[in-house]
């Protein structure tokens, strides 16, 4: 049976479908159609009425005082979710022919991705692939290029403690800022996730200065996400005031740090920033999670202080790739001489 693509626009229509990667699932969308700014559209794959696959797409307005025709972009965190439990597979395939098999549908929903998103985007991004060399040949035919990037993890499976790969200068800061009167918590309430979302926003323009979702995105995420134990905001608070906080996304065997970040100039004592990673990591240990994966730690070939930060948690740094699509002709065609 040939491969059929159906593309949903909105979270109502979308059915009830299998497998745990929190980065396609219909919660997410869900989220990203709810929070200004956002348009998402998922591809599910099926063969003969069964789903095999689905792709979650962001399309987000990323600087407002831009037309949407230069402002929109369209992101993917990693490759997709491949649905065919083993029990449908033949059992004579080899690993081999069974990522042969998803690349070829992978290659289908790209290029149908490509075309929708290249209706409204000025650029489109695959991030956070867990496999570098996945998908290459059906990424060129479709005009992307590769930029390398980075990635920092810890592995948390084989700790007995959260601190064992901790620099010695971290312990320290950990042991100063709870004496000092800091102490982390989850959020729970509505006043303090709006609290907590206008601080870090704050925090990431003043300092960080990459995209940062409305207010709105953290307040859905409490309703859908955090609910459903899929996802939890950490906060870090003195004297009742949140100085940071943490967000993690769960998918799967492994947990996600998406934001961090806190005060650290006007409560350096407390070390907020360093509290809202520390009681992250801390709680995806205790919860049996095997990595803990820090997303956007920067390009190789430039300094990274958010990627020098975490790596004194004792994470590992590892290459990966990015693949970008620029919809003008003429400047992705040199940037792919350029890249590849």
């Amino acid at each position: 049976m040939p491969l059929k693509l159906t593309t949903y626009y909105h979270g109502k229509d979308i059915p009830d479908l299998p497998g745990n990667n929190t980065f396609h699932s219909k919660e997410l969308f869900q989220i990203y159609e709810a929070t200004p700014g956002y348009s998402p559209l998922l591809i599910v794959a099926t063969e003969d009425g069964r789903p095999v696959a689905r792709l979650l797409a962001a399309i987000r307005k990323a600087k407002k005082w831009l037309p949407s025709c230069l402002a929109k972009q369209c992101v993917v965190y990693g490759e997709g979710e491949f649905l065919e439990k083993s029990s449908q597979i033949d059992k004579a395939d080899s690993l081999p022919a069974i990522r042969e098999r998803e690349e070829e549908v992978f290659g289908e929903m790209l290029e149908h991705l490509t075309q929708e998103a290249s209706r409204s985007c000025v650029l489109i991004e695959f991030r956070n692939l867990n496999n570098s060399m996945f998908g290459y040949r059906v990424f060129r035919a479709n005009d992307y290029f590769p930029v390398n990037w980075l990635r920092v993890h810890n592995s948390l499976h084989s700790m007995k403690n959260t601190e064992d790969r901790f620099s010695p200068s971290r312990i320290r800061q950990i042991k100063k800022g709870l004496k000092n009167g800091a102490k982390v918590e989850e959020a729970h309430t509505v006043e303090e996730i709006h609290d907590f979302s206008r601080m870090l926003h704050k925090v990431y323009s003043s300092r960080i200065r990459r995209y940062f979702p409305a207010n709105d995105f953290f307040h859905h995420m409490n309703n859908i996400l955090i609910k459903g134990q899929q996802a939890k905001i950490f906060v870090v608070k003195y004297k009742e005031k949140i100085i940071g906080g943490s967000v993690c996304i769960y998918s799967g065997d492994d947990a996600y740090l998406w934001f961090s970040g806190g005060m650290k100039k006007t409560y350096a004592l407390q070390y907020p920033g360093v509290l809202a990673v520390w009681k992250a990591l801390e709680d995806a240990r205790q919860r049996g999670f095997r990595h803990m994966e820090f997303m956007d730690v920067g390009l190789p070939f430039r300094k990274h202080g958010y990627r020098d930060f975490v790596l004194r948690f004792g994470g590992k740094q590892s290459s990966t790739r990015r693949w970008f699509r620029v919809n003008w002709n003429w400047l992705n065609k040199l940037l792919i001489k350029f890249y590849v």
